[in-house]
């Protein structure tokens, strides 16, 4: 009995086991066409895209220069006293990006000064009693600004008043002027030699050196560049400067010149500190611009002016700014899809599929308006019903992902 009791236990546990491993066998072993079926893409599936009731722009995108009003290159002028031998930097008194003030010194040169001044004429002489012309009036009026009256002395002529308010100037910064007689010092005169003394004549009153004063037309005022070096010879572009509200510069291609119009709004991104403004097209140039040479990067194209609408950051001056133009927008909302749900037939009629809640397809015939933005206006014809929310076709997904071998 014990016997017929072991051999009945084996014959059942190999039934059981023989049971498994069919059903496991039905698991792993697969039929060609199912094989197939589950290495295949999936069923390609349609994408939609919502119809929408937006404002429509059209934009263009370019690059543009951040200028401003004015730019002026200081270089260094002949030694103001004629008994300095050499010029060299002595002090620099501002630095690159810093803003700077009309009356401000900006550096010293062998121990003489460089004053910022207000004024639409470049200094190109020296002033001193008995001169006349628009360059002592434009000096009368900056000294008078900055609160130095020139008393009784008539407009553009050089007197008393005007000598004693220069006088006034350089001493509140530290500075004695020099007279006539020391401009006009030979310089082979050496340091201690006397001279016959000078009666008080126009010859020997204080006079403006041409090479110590720099007019800008129009504040605010910044330093854009800094070549001067204490102890270094003066050399060529000494300092930078630059003087008015900033103003933004770009450029567009003449197939794009047509599309940019004064009075377009224009959005202003700086990509060094991700700050943003806001301006408007004041101009376009009717002729090309010159490319530039010396290997310097080709603008070409047509210039556009754009003036912020706001003051801009002094962060901004001389960046590359990406400009966006609004080329043109429609008027309030309309209803739109994206570019790529038109689609036309081989009637030639314009139209959109739209897909319902059921995934059932049916054409809407439409006519198209102004596009912008990657969408398009659409305008649905005769009795079709098109409204926001409802789902046009896009494309489709393709469906072909394709599964890893097993």
């Amino acid at each position: 009995m014990a016997r017929r009791r072991r051999v009945l236990g084996g014959l059942l546990v190999g039934t059981i086991g023989l049971a498994a491993g069919g059903l496991g066998a039905t698991v792993f072993i697969k039929s060609p066409a199912q094989a197939a079926a589950e290495k295949a893409a999936p069923p390609q599936d349609v994408l939609t895209a919502p119809v929408e009731h937006r404002v429509l722009s059209d934009t263009l995108v370019t690059r543009g220069s951040v200028t401003a009003a004015q730019t002026v290159t200081v270089s260094p002028g002949g030694p103001s006293d004629k008994s300095i031998a050499r010029s060299v930097v002595t002090k620099v008194r501002t630095k690159k990006g810093a803003s700077l003030s009309f009356g401000q010194v900006l550096l010293e040169v062998s121990g003489r000064p460089l004053i910022a001044l207000r004024g639409d004429l470049p200094s190109y002489r020296d002033l001193q009693r008995g001169s006349q012309g628009d360059d002592v009036a434009q000096l009368q009026k900056a000294l008078t600004e900055l609160g130095y009256g020139i008393g009784a002395d008539r407009r553009g002529t050089f007197g008393a008043g005007t000598e004693q308010a220069v006088t006034a100037l350089y001493q509140s910064r530290g500075y004695a002027p020099l007279s006539a007689s020391v401009r006009a010092q030979p310089s082979g005169t050496e340091a201690g030699e006397k001279t016959p003394p000078t009666p008080r004549t126009a010859a020997s009153g204080p006079v403006v050196p041409s090479a110590e004063v720099v007019f800008l037309s129009s504040g605010p005022l910044r330093t854009d560049t800094v070549n001067a070096v204490v102890g270094k010879e003066a050399g060529d572009k000494l300092l930078t400067l630059s003087a008015g509200r900033l103003g933004v510069r770009g450029f567009v291609a003449a197939h794009e010149k047509g599309l940019v119009h004064a009075g377009q709004k224009v959005e202003i991104f700086s990509e060094v500190s991700g700050e943003q403004a806001t301006g408007s097209v004041v101009s376009v140039a009717d002729a090309p611009a010159e490319a530039k040479k010396d290997g310097a990067p080709d603008q070409g194209g047509y210039a556009v002016t754009v003036k912020p609408d706001r003051a801009l950051p002094e962060a901004f001056s001389g960046q590359d700014v990406r400009l966006t133009i609004e080329a043109a927008t429609s008027k309030g909302k309309v209803l739109a899809v994206p570019s790529a749900a038109i689609s036309a037939g081989a009637d030639g009629r314009t139209s959109v599929t739209v897909q319902g809640p059921d995934r059932a397809q049916h054409r809407v015939e439409v006519r198209t308006g102004m596009s912008g933005d990657g969408f398009v206006q659409v305008i649905p014809q005769a009795s079709a019903h098109l409204a926001a929310g409802d789902r046009v076709v896009v494309g489709t997904d393709g469906g072909a992902r394709k599964q890893s071998p097993e």
